[in-house]
């Protein structure tokens, strides 16, 4: 199932149900409960009055892990992790569909770059999983680009790198949930990223050092992941950092990211204005 959550001409939110030929129809319910559709058929349900698609799922923490591609650890020149990279970003970072990322201008930011990264949703607490039963915790996957302003990450951060990752905009999400009957393995999964209609990053989840079964169970070690945590599973190769000359985005661009299986999350680059 796919489920969007979105505004209404009222400006209520509510969820609906993305059928194949592009149909989104209301639903009753949330991701969380097991939504259900209005009418019998697919395609026969009530037809939603989307004004605006929102991220998928109310957020209530994001795990990111950094350095969890084999390409993408090489090609910026760094071991092998030995262990999962932790770092979080605000939920003020989420951003919906099609609405821009910001740039920083008052703390400026000249070096911002883009990671497409397959979005883990847990769906119900855990605590101390097993790998072989962490899926069991999943409610679904959608798509992310873990915005990065690299200047704050690497040269201004004190060594740590929430400042340079969790400026506002910094976490777009969407365009919809894939729930886990629609994707059994996801570390079989196309994921790239186009820049302006050219693709930069092109590759696939199986690249991960660590599975999403592992890094379940890593996180939920002595730590309560919450419903609506969602976890950020690292970037493959070609972020603009490591282009020759670098790539960073400026305002006027148009990032997608786009996951086989889930869908495309398309969003313009704007300036900050204060």
């Amino acid at each position: 199932m796919k489920i969007v959550r979105y505004s209404n001409a009222q400006a209520q939110t509510c969820y609906g149900i993305l059928h194949p030929a592009g149909a989104i129809t209301r639903a009753e319910g949330d991701p969380f409960a097991g939504p259900t559709n209005t009418g019998g058929l697919a395609d026969t349900g009530e037809l939603a009055e989307v004004r605006k698609l929102l991220a998928p799922v109310p957020v209530t923490n994001i795990l990111c892990i950094g350095l969890n591609y084999r390409k993408h650890a090489e090609e910026g020149g760094k071991p092998i992790p030995t262990r999962p990279v932790l770092f979080m970003k605000t939920s003020t970072a989420v951003t919906n569909p099609a609405d821009p990322i910001v740039l920083p201008r008052a703390l400026r930011s000249d070096k911002v770059d883009y990671e497409c990264e397959l979005v883990v949703v847990i769906g119900k607490p855990c605590k101390n999983v097993s790998r072989a039963e962490a899926l069991d915790y999943v409610l679904g996957y959608t798509c992310g680009n873990d915005v990065s302003a690299r200047d704050w990450q690497a040269e201004w951060g004190g060594g740590q790198w929430c400042r340079g990752k969790t400026f506002d905009t910094f976490a777009p999400l969407g365009p919809c949930l894939v729930t886990t009957d629609e994707i059994s393995n996801p570390n079989n999964l196309g994921i790239r990223t186009r820049l302006n209609g050219e693709v930069l990053q092109d590759w696939t989840t199986a690249d991960m050092i660590f599975d999403v079964p592992t890094l379940i169970e890593f996180l939920s070690g002595s730590t309560t992941l919450q419903p609506g945590t969602v976890i950020f599973t690292g970037t493959p190769h070609g972020v603009g950092f490591a282009r020759t000359p670098p790539v960073w985005l400026k305002a006027g661009d148009e990032v997608t990211v786009e996951i086989d299986g889930i869908g495309t999350l398309t969003n313009s680059v704007i300036e900050e204005t204060f």
